[in-house]
């Protein structure tokens, strides 16, 4: 019995340590394999940006003129305003050594700044979106957030208060046309927020 016990904690030890051995190989081998790719990108020569996917703000659908005396909101009025004459791109899950190996090292910089535009005006655009949903301006609100959705954000609760005024507005059927576009995110947070639509469009129906 005593025998049986010591081969099989043997056998279980020799498992265990094949797999942290096939895992540390693995892990190894990602590691040379992402060093090698960032090199490769880090001596990458500048690239033309023509084909950058820039986003334009419809300036129109933004009401400058509500609620003139909040604050926060005069807040949000100055950062679109701003943006309005940035470069803007959406480069949500794309890493830097890809967008070096697309577009040169070189331009890296510009670019970041591009995505962090990007994710200025997202941000913005859900907190303002929000706030004329609470002051009871929800057609507002709603141009606000299908933009925001048209941009590829995965900011959720822009898709989650989207789904509310859907409801309230008696479109409930509109959630379902947000699921196809959700799926499409290059991000994290994809499967999350289709989760949360589907939800939504079931307990629509």
């Amino acid at each position: 019995m005593n025998f049986i016990l010591f081969a099989s904690t043997l056998v279980f030890g020799f498992i265990i340590a094949m797999a942290i051995s096939r895992d540390k190989k693995n892990t190894a081998a990602l590691q040379k394999e992402y060093w090698q790719k960032e090199a490769e990108a880090n001596n990458t020569c500048r690239k033309p940006l023509d084909d950058l996917d820039y986003i334009k703000l419809p300036m129109e659908i933004f009401p400058m003129d509500l609620l003139p005396d909040n604050a926060k909101i005069e807040d949000y009025r100055q950062i679109i305003r701003s943006l309005s004459e940035c470069p803007i791109v959406n480069f949500t899950g794309i890493s830097n050594t890809d967008l070096k190996l697309r577009y040169g090292a070189p331009n890296i910089e510009l670019l970041t700044t591009y995505d962090q535009n990007y994710t200025l005006l997202v941000r913005t655009v859900q907190q303002w979106a929000q706030a004329l949903y609470d002051a009871d301006y929800v057609t507002e609100a709603c141009q606000l957030l299908e933009f925001a959705v048209s941009t590829g954000t995965d900011v959720s609760a822009t898709y989650r208060l989207l789904c509310d005024i859907y409801q309230k507005q008696g479109t409930p059927a509109k959630i379902a046309g947000l699921i196809p576009i959700a799926e499409t995110l290059n991000s994290a947070m994809q499967k999350p927020i289709v989760r949360m639509l589907q939800a939504a469009d079931q307990s629509s129906c």
